[in-house]
């Protein structure tokens, strides 16, 4: 399953400013004659002060710069609530779409800005596949949802670290997981948390941990 991602959103807004600015600059030069340069200067500054600004993207606490994405992955809880996986502000799988299934839920974004989804249980074999044909490059999100390790091989786990992760092989039966890593990267994300399962008398869920989320602004080149 693809969608595609507005890349021009922001170019766009740019755009529709730029030609803001364009317009008031030709007032300027029609009026100059009157207006000090002095006084030209607080204008603009005034006008580049007043713009409206980008809007802060999956729900993080700050904008990221130009040159990275916003991110929020959230584990399911238990075998009852699904993931949710945002990415540059837009909703990309959660129970609402009704796109996650119990285990591993993957958003592999390429190169063109292409999402590729992956949720659905399949034969270690075709997982393991889908795994190593992921190009560098490719931006990785995952969440887990109910439990992961059914079908987790120890090459699986390999294939993970290479993409950056460092938890991968701590993750047990029924942890919790969320990671966002790259592939062909050569060090370890900084984006990635998990949860073990402590006391089922007290865990929120029973016999499994909490839900866990990671979130923050991906460098396009990592």
């Amino acid at each position: 399953m693809t969608l595609k991602i507005n890349i021009f959103e922001s170019l766009l807004w740019l755009a529709g400013f730029l030609c803001i600015v364009a317009g008031i600059a030709v007032i300027l030069l029609i009026w100059g004659v009157s207006i000090s340069p002095s006084n030209i200067h607080d204008i603009v500054r005034q006008i580049i002060l007043a713009a409206p600004k980008p809007a802060i993207k999956c729900n993080l606490s700050r904008r990221c710069p130009p040159d990275h994405f916003a991110f929020h992955i959230i584990s399911g809880a238990a075998d009852v609530v699904g993931p949710n996986i945002c990415f540059e502000g837009k909703i990309i799988m959660s129970n609402l779409l009704n796109n996650v299934g119990l285990g591993l839920n993957m958003v592999l974004v390429n190169v063109m800005m292409t999402f590729v989804l992956y949720s659905l249980p399949k034969d270690p074999k075709d997982i393991l596949a889908y795994l190593k044909a992921i190009k560098p490059g490719t931006i990785v999100l995952v969440a887990s949802f109910d439990d992961v390790t059914p079908k987790m091989t120890n090459e699986m786990r390999e294939i993970f670290v290479g993409l950056g992760s460092s938890l991968i092989k701590s993750v047990k039966r029924r942890d919790t997981w969320v990671f966002a890593g790259g592939g062909g990267t050569s060090k370890n994300s900084p984006f990635e948390k998990v949860s073990h399962p402590l006391d089922e008398k007290t865990n929120i869920y029973g016999a499994w941990p909490e839900m866990v989320e990671v979130a923050g602004c991906f460098p396009r080149k990592s």
